[in-house]
């Protein structure tokens, strides 16, 4: 009887563990923005894909602030619906350490807010449309050569994606890495339409705080900066803003050190801000890393189809092609910004001239805004401020 009752457990086991192991084209673990963009791509081109989620829902937890171009949600493929669409942004608000403001006119860059939990969503049903399947409270805990082993099961598979943004790339580096924290609030002090960025090399050491609007009265507060207590100094920020009611908070680490060296590696394909692809000036990550998602998406359905890693490989040369030399005109930039004391921050806003500030609402792209750094540090037209502080080495970002 003992030995027909271990027999039975034994078949059983076996038995679930057949039906628990499923077979796909590709796995991707992480439904962020650029894991669904790449799930989109590859379902559309008729190849079997499952994305798995660890949270409970798509879009959550949201890290994100939220800012994009409308020209770059075109770009992916995104009409924002009327949940995603928060607010068109009209200006940005930058303050210095001493209190020196510039207010840039950003109406004409077509920026928009936009709410991450519904975007995440919005791409999530497209790719479910394409015939991608979605799976949440499932767990990423070993990636095996052609297999995912989940807490739901071991799933076979062609490819691997990893999308699961920078928990994936600070088990790797941590020296990219800043401490961040986000609150969703409401206060009567928030403007619709109206950024608000303010730097401090004390308070926010290689980075600055922001507001972000949702609406009057509604919006994102963060701040980020190397070795900060983000919640000391998240709270001490409000504090100095006056009354509100925070209805959500995040604690995140962002990620400011570019692309990671290898985007594809054997089966493995990583993609987002898992590969780095978030901007290293502002760790904004939306198009590029959406951007990121779709060429994944197209090279893996390639290389489904004809079996050639050239196809595969081609992902990463396609995304350095368009982001590569910004991102590294970013990270020179990042640098240069991050030996600036407040002296020098305050001098350099007391040196931007109205000219430079209509040149930067007229004519810059969000997306691509090393040429607005240029511009606020006075390196176009003339290079006096920049060579006071940097000398020689503002030459890389002019080249």
């Amino acid at each position: 009887m003992k030995n027909f009752a271990n027999q039975f457990r034994n078949e059983l086991k076996e038995t679930c563990s057949r039906m628990n192991k499923l077979s796909y084209d590709v796995v991707i673990a992480g439904a962020s923005v650029a894991g669904l963009f790449c799930a989109r791509e590859v379902a559309k081109a008729g190849h079997t894909v499952l994305v798995l989620e660890e949270d409970f829902e798509v879009g959550t937890p949201e890290h994100c602030g939220g800012l994009v171009s409308a020209s770059g949600l075109q770009d992916l493929g995104i009409i924002p619906s009327t949940k995603t669409l928060e607010s068109p942004i009209r200006n940005a608000r930058l303050t210095s350490p001493g209190g020196i403001v510039l207010d840039v006119d950003s109406k004409k860059q077509n920026i928009i807010a936009v709410n991450r939990r519904e975007l995440d969503k919005q791409i999530a049903y497209q790719a479910q449309k394409n015939g991608a399947e979605i799976k949440v409270k499932t767990t990423l805990k070993e990636f095996r050569p052609h297999q995912a082993v989940t807490n739901a099961g071991i799933f076979d598979c062609k490819i691997l994606v990893d999308a699961r943004g920078i928990s994936s790339i600070v088990q790797r580096d941590r020296t990219g890495t800043l401490q961040s924290a986000q609150y969703e609030i409401y206060a009567d002090w928030i403007q619709k339409g109206s950024v608000e960025v303010n730097f401090d090399s004390q308070k926010y050491p290689g980075f600055f705080s922001w507001i972000i609007p949702a609406a009057d009265g509604i919006g994102k507060v963060g701040v980020a900066g190397r070795g900060i207590n983000a919640v000391s100094t998240i709270e001490k920020f409000l504090e100095s803003k006056g009354k509100h009611s925070t209805i959500r908070k995040v604690f995140a680490p962002i990620w400011v050190n570019g692309p990671i060296s290898e985007f594809v590696m054997d089966d493995t394909v990583i993609v987002g801000d898992a590969a780095g692809q978030a901007k290293p000036t502002t760790a904004g990550g939306i198009y590029s890393c959406g951007v990121g998602g779709i060429l994944a998406g197209r090279a893996i359905s390639d290389f489904l189809s004809t079996n050639k890693k050239d196809d595969l490989s081609s992902y990463q040369k396609l995304w350095l092609s368009k982001f590569g030399k910004e991102f590294q005109k970013q990270l020179f930039a990042r640098k240069m910004l991050e030996r600036l004391d407040n002296s020098t921050i305050d001098k350099i806003f007391s040196m931007v001239t109205p000219e430079m500030i209509s040149d930067i609402s007229n004519n810059d792209d969000f997306d691509f805004h090393t040429s607005a750094i240029i511009k606020i540090l006075g390196l176009r037209g003339s290079l006096k401020i920049a060579q006071t502080f940097f000398g020689n080495e503002i030459r890389k970002l002019l080249n």
